[in-house]
């Protein structure tokens, strides 16, 4: 298994580790509830180096990422990040991503770590654009740091002013360390990622010193298991769970990001005729009032007959109610259906409601 260039720290702070995405990662270091909490009301830190960063380079690069991705890159700028997907052919989702625009000459891809070599593949096999393709994966170190104190936290050690808006990023040096700074998050509260390279020393440092700017606003280490609960209250999709190569992005409420009016782009055809011919079925935000625990896989009925499956679910934290994604037939898709899903057999009485569970 690989590990971060942060292992020897969770291994200090006594974290649970698990094998993720072929790392060795924390899932908790107290608890993945008081984690989530944490998030919610003060401020985490995410080790998430085990995501994959992929550089495109080179005079063709804006073609070729219109081609490989869905959405319109022609909307960045120097400076801005864009949510985005790839997709093969027949309308399956490659992995989503995320797009910085580095230069007019260079973008970064943010890609799922459990996708990195899959990703990586697919783009040099796509590559009909002379363009550079360079997985540099192994090179930087990524920390997520979310929550409403996460601004005054970094802002501490910061040598700029921390003033991004949403889905935007700058140069800077954070504790003395070049980094790419971004505020895109994965939590839905205020949050920043910060990816820099050096060797272990150095992610310990820089871990260290968010740790003492922090310590006045309760800073807490959270691991992988506060950020799938953290992401479910949102009802952000996770792949390998709400999206896959089995799952298109109009059904799985992807069609805001899927730009079918710009040119060419890998699986618009089938896109198109996937909206023309309508949706068979679409992934929806269950709750239910009962106690119970939704898990993946468990299948969703109406009067006694299966209309879907749900693909991730909880007991959300913040509301201490069951919630879920599920891909539903169609005609129970509509906000304040009641559907039920089986736990062991046993009907569990729930309803289909609307994105986000949790209000801000």
């Amino acid at each position: 298994m690989k590990r971060t260039k942060f292992y020897s720290v969770h291994k200090k702070l006594g974290a649970k580790l698990i094998e993720f995405a072929g790392f060795e990662m924390p899932i908790q270091y107290s608890s993945i509830i008081a984690e989530h909490k944490a998030v919610r009301n003060s401020v985490a830190v995410f080790d998430v180096s085990h995501m994959g960063e992929i550089f495109i380079r080179g005079k063709n690069a804006f073609d070729f990422v219109q081609y490989v991705t869905i959405n319109d890159a022609s909307t960045l700028t120097i400076g801005r990040v864009q949510y985005s997907a790839m997709c093969y052919p027949h309308g399956g989702i490659v992995d989503d991503l995320l797009v910085y625009k580095l230069d007019d000459q260079e973008y970064m891809f943010v890609v799922n770590a459990v996708n990195k070599e899959k990703d990586f593949s697919w783009l040099k096999q796509n590559n009909n654009f002379n363009v550079e393709i360079v997985d540099e994966s192994d090179e930087y170190s990524l920390l997520a740091i979310q929550g409403p104190k996460s601004k005054e936290v970094i802002q501490k050690i910061c040598d700029r002013e921390l003033d991004l808006e949403y889905y935007h990023f700058f140069n800077a040096k954070i504790a003395g360390i070049d980094m790419i700074v971004s505020r895109t998050g994965y939590t839905g509260e205020l949050g920043y990622e910060i990816y820099f390279k050096g060797d272990e020393h150095v992610a310990e440092y820089v871990w260290n010193q968010l740790f003492e700017a922090g310590k006045n606003e309760n800073i807490v280490p959270a691991g992988l298991g506060a950020r799938d609960s953290l992401r479910l209250e949102m009802g952000y999709c996770l792949y390998g769970n709400d999206i896959d190569e089995t799952t298109n992005p109009l059904e799985a409420n992807l069609g805001w990001i899927t730009k079918l009016k710009k040119e060419n782009f890998i699986g618009k055809e089938t896109l198109l005729k996937i909206k023309e011919e309508g949706l068979k079925r679409k992934l929806v935000p269950i709750i239910s009032y009962e106690k119970a625990f939704p898990r993946h896989g468990y299948d969703i009925v109406v009067d006694g007959q299966k209309v879907g499956y749900i693909t991730s679910g909880t007991v959300s934290p913040i509301l201490e109610n069951p919630i879920a994604l599920g891909y539903v037939s169609i005609e129970y898709a509509s906000e304040g259906t009641k559907i039920n899903f089986l736990v062991r057999d046993k009907q569990i009485p729930a309803v289909v409601t609307k994105l986000p569970f949790i209000k801000n």
